[in-house]
């Protein structure tokens, strides 16, 4: 199990960062213009985590948080003339929070000792099989939420481009791209395998599905 000794938290109520996928944030408060700081002369890492959706009044102090994050490297960085940051972090790992440190009295923000997580990749035939099977329901259901929201001009090549991309990358980014609320986004980077979060983002959309109907006021079979 790799482990980073020290890894800046920052968290969020409302932001769920996923492997792979991208984020642009905008840094103003002093201790994470500090974090930003340290980072940018440090590792370039930063580890994002989601506070719990019942402590979020308590965003100004030290909230409680998910023990399970992901690690954003940071792609790109510009401060600002007073001082704030606009910043763009890419998904690294996922990790689990070990311990976290003692308040430094020169570190305004929060840190941890965290392990990264491995997603378990599909290896043998019957579970590649899975992979490919949960694959098509979802792609099946991407198609079907396009086309009922209208959320593209061509439907057609907005799926085109979903299916060019491998299912790790896919999964992580239609988890990224749908308005998922933080606690879902949440339950879909605690997954951990790649088939997991793959069937979890079906019955996510399952739900979604459900809840907007047809446009006729009916409603339509869902997958098994």
């Amino acid at each position: 199990m790799r482990t980073l000794d020290s890894l800046a938290l920052f968290p969020l109520s409302d932001v769920v960062l996923l492997p792979e996928v991208s984020v642009p944030l905008y840094i103003f408060e002093p201790r994470y213009r500090q974090m930003t700081r340290d980072a940018l002369e440090g590792g370039m890492q930063i580890g994002m985590v989601t506070v719990r959706p019942d402590s979020v009044r308590d965003m100004a102090g030290d909230p409680p948080i998910f023990d399970i994050g992901c690690v954003g490297r940071i792609a790109h960085a510009q401060q600002r003339p007073d001082g704030t940051y606009q910043i763009m972090l890419i998904g690294e790992h996922r990790f689990r929070i070990l311990e976290e440190h003692a308040r430094d009295p020169e570190r305004l923000y929060r840190s941890a000792r965290v392990a990264l997580l491995e997603d378990v990749a599909p290896t043998t035939e019957a579970e590649l099989a899975a992979m490919e099977s949960a694959r098509d329901t979802l792609l099946e259901l991407v198609d079907r939420l396009i086309r009922r929201i209208g959320s593209a001009e061509d439907p057609e090549r907005a799926l085109e481009a979903f299916q060019k991309l491998e299912s790790p990358r896919l999964v992580n980014a239609l988890a990224q791209s749908i308005s998922f609320s933080p606690i879902e986004r949440q339950q879909l980077l605690e997954a951990d395998s790649i088939v997991g979060r793959c069937e979890t983002l079906s019955e996510l959309l399952q739900f979604r599905l459900a809840a907007t109907g047809t446009p006729d006021g009916g409603s339509t079979p869902l997958p098994n």
